[in-house]
């Protein structure tokens, strides 16, 4: 199995890197959140390069190396929605180029005459506020739906750069060409999971270069605090978790990728991953701040919230352990 780049993903991630240098700067996050700063620029920007074209489940692995680039950078556009829960699901990106969003519980789904009768609602929807469609998981199949059908009510999180909201449909009579009955729902949810867990580890990431950046410099006692033991510890326990859950993210990729017959389980396993990294990076990036770290001027903020909100979405980390709990004690059966 793959273990490491080859040279046109290692010139793919290079790219990544200078694109979101030049357009994502942490000054224009900054603009985006105090200043009301269009991030839509950001997302022409992206659809421009191809950015969005990446959701073939062949290119799954390039896709992974762009979204951890984009949680690293507080990505403020609704590219992780579209690309990873709505066009797996509806097979393609809007046509108009505009965002997508996915619906995964709470709706149904009816025959009635020659149409079907959607309703129900589904809630903490990606992006819901700002899709101009929703692709909605039924029992009857996947429904791809103009989101002027739902009614839409944003939700407020504690991450400024984040949309979220439910999504309601009201008893909405659609035709039947609006049905998916032959998506792969499961490997649809396989490339939710590991888009999610990507981005997250890149907040992970840009938090353990923040901390270090910090210690590297914050002195007392007339020394860097880096050079203190107990702070050593704390970066390098930030370190290890960062790269395990790294390595289970690009491992669920490859099992997209190649169509590998665990890729559910692999998805479960970088959730849980992620999960797990983020709640001690989380903490030990705090403290290695001290105080500074509770301040709205300290850009620290974006990724802690980052990687907090996604372990609120789809499933946390517990709720992936017991799924693979699950599948190991149905294997040994």
């Amino acid at each position: 199995m793959l273990v490491e780049f080859d040279s046109d993903q290692r010139l793919w991630a290079k790219t990544v890197r200078e694109v979101l240098t030049r357009e994502c700067s942490p000054q224009w996050i900054r603009d985006v959140v105090d200043h009301g700063a269009d991030a839509d620029a950001l997302w022409k920007t992206l659809r421009e390069h191809g950015w969005t074209e990446l959701i073939d489940p062949g290119d799954a692995v390039e896709l992974a190396i762009a979204l951890e680039a984009l949680g690293e950078s507080a990505d403020p556009t609704p590219f992780l929605a579209t690309t990873t829960q709505f066009a797996p699901l509806a097979g393609a990106i809007p046509e108009s180029g505009a965002a997508g969003a996915a619906a995964y519980d709470g709706v149904h789904a009816h025959l009635d005459g020659d149409g079907w009768i959607v309703s129900g609602t589904s809630r903490m929807v990606l992006d819901g506020d700002r899709a101009e469609e929703i692709a909605a998981v039924t029992a009857a199949g996947v429904f791809v739906l103009p989101a002027a059908q739902a009614i839409v009510t944003p939700v407020p999180t504690f991450d400024p750069l984040l949309h979220v909201a439910d999504v309601t449909f009201p008893a909405v009579r659609v035709s039947d060409s609006c049905r998916r009955s032959a998506v792969d729902v499961d490997r649809a949810r396989a490339i939710a999971l590991m888009g999610m867990s990507a981005t997250m580890v890149g907040a992970c990431q840009r938090i353990l270069d923040l901390a270090l950046d910090h210690v590297r410099n914050r002195q007392q006692f007339g020394v860097a605090i880096g050079t203190f033991q107990a702070v050593k510890h704390k970066a390098a326990d930030m370190h290890v978790a960062i790269e395990r859950a790294r390595a289970l993210f690009y491992y669920s990729a490859l099992t997209i990728a190649t169509g590998g017959k665990d890729m559910m389980l692999a998805a479960s396993m970088t959730k849980a991953s992620a999960g797990e990294c983020q709640s001690l990076v989380f903490r030990n990036g705090y403290q290695l701040f001290g105080a500074m770290g509770y301040t709205w001027e300290n850009d620290l903020q974006f990724a802690l919230k980052r990687a907090k909100a996604g372990e609120l979405m789809l499933g946390g980390s517990d709720e992936h352990r017991a799924i693979i709990a699950e599948e190991y004690r149905a294997a040994q059966l």
